[in-house]
């Protein structure tokens, strides 16, 4: 327990020298020059860089120190930076997989076969019997022109071309109405008009929209259904831009959605928006998943995580044991004479406890792991001229326990 105790002590002093005046007199010693003064104690006081920043100086400890400090070490080595970026992402319908169902022609909606909002239809079901002048009129014409078409001889030369170019300008006319082939052959056929028309689903999917009812007038390029395919859907979620670099076009992500628990799915990147939030500082991401079950539900809120490579056989150092300053950033390095050496280091990217070195050591190197704060305060103690408060050293420099009993303090006055 007092050796507990006094570990505990020994670094509150330290962080109390490091941080505050430790009651050293710098002043040099009559007949004594002011280098000669600061060798004396470990170093030029107050020594300062351009930026004026301290200059933090090589140091010895022991191994009673570093056992005292909890001082740990560990080997600067080579490795892959793998690490998952985790955000929030909102299930939205495929844009590319939604068509609007519209007419090109005012009229009126005699009958609805697909009547309500959710249903799922196929590509070229009926949706709705339309009734409209103008559709009528139209036929009308078509058959006309058929009847001359069929007349007229192809000897006749250009009233035979004529026929046929008015024959083709009427079908041409319901085609572009949306009126399908076959009932345009049907009409032929039949040599009949038909009151009313059917429109038909353009694409497969699920009726989002439905803004029609019987009975109902309708202008041209009124919508009537929004139909979308979900068999495919879009998660998309926002990445901060400290991130941003990682997520590229077509990154893996894996999605998991609360409702389903257990149910993992993927997907991949397929598109990173062009701007970014300035109030949140993050960029849109969209991933791409397929839904053929029908199981993700636009609306619904979903997790992704990325799965990102850092870096690729990069040198790398637990966090831990850089010392970031706010101007620089400091590792120790341990020399085979005991001595801790500071060098600053260019920090790359970070995957979880470990942080990518670009310059500043060198593979097999050994650093400081733990207790870095406290080996950087001795380090700065040292250019200050200070020693650690309650640390002394018998003549062969090892450390002295402080005498916490109180007994050295007898006969002393309270006042």
């Amino acid at each position: 327990m007092r050796a507990r105790a006094t570990t505990a002590l020994f670094a509150i002093a330290l962080i109390t020298s490091a941080c505050g005046d430790n009651g050293t007199d710098d002043t040099p010693m009559e007949g004594m020059s002011a280098e000669e003064h600061a060798h004396m104690h470990g170093g030029m006081a107050g020594a300062t860089d351009s930026t004026g920043a301290t200059i933090r100086q090589t140091i010895m400890l022991s191994p009673e120190q570093v056992q005292a400090l909890g001082v740990t070490f560990t080997t600067v080595h080579r490795m892959t930076l793998t690490r998952s970026i985790r955000t929030v992402g909102r299930i939205e319908v495929a844009e590319q997989r939604v068509v609007d169902v519209t007419t090109k022609i005012d009229g009126f909606v005699e009958q609805l076969l697909v009547a309500t909002t959710g249903e799922s239809v196929r590509r070229g079901q009926a949706l709705l019997e339309f009734y409209s002048p103008a559709l009528v009129a139209a036929q009308e014409e078509l058959l006309t022109a058929r009847r001359l078409a069929n007349r007229i001889d192809s000897t006749a030369g250009e009233a035979w071309y004529n026929a046929q170019t008015m024959l083709h300008a009427a079908r041409r006319r319901l085609e572009y109405w949306d009126i399908t082939a076959d009932q345009v052959r049907h009409i032929e056929e039949t040599g009949a008009v038909s009151k009313t028309l059917t429109l038909f689903a353009p694409a497969s999917g699920i009726v989002l929209e439905k803004n029609v009812i019987e009975g109902q007038r309708v202008m041209n390029g009124e919508r009537l259904y929004r139909i979308a395919d979900l068999s495919q859907v879009w998660v998309e979620g926002d990445v901060f831009e400290q991130d941003l670099e990682l997520v590229r076009v077509g990154s893996q992500a894996h999605i998991e959605v609360s409702a389903y628990p257990g149910h993992h799915l993927m997907g991949r990147v397929s598109f990173v928006y062009p701007t970014m939030d300035e109030d949140s500082r993050t960029n849109r991401v969209r991933v791409t998943v397929r839904n053929t079950d029908l199981r993700l539900k636009p609306g619904m809120f979903a997790t992704v995580f990325f799965d990102v490579t850092v870096g690729e056989n990069v040198l790398t150092v637990p966090l831990e044991a850089v010392v970031v300053t706010g101007e620089r950033n400091i590792v120790f390095v341990h020399h085979d004479d005991g001595s801790l050496m500071p060098h600053e280091v260019v920090l790359g990217g970070r995957a979880g406890d470990r942080v990518e070195i670009l310059s500043g050591v060198i593979e097999g190197q050994t650093v400081v792991a733990s207790a870095n704060f406290l080996v950087d305060a001795e380090s700065q103690l040292g250019t200050t001229g200070g020693m650690m408060p309650g640390m002394q050293h018998d003549d062969h420099g090892s450390v002295i326990e402080p005498d916490t009993s109180g007994a050295g303090h007898e006969g002393h006055d309270n006042d």
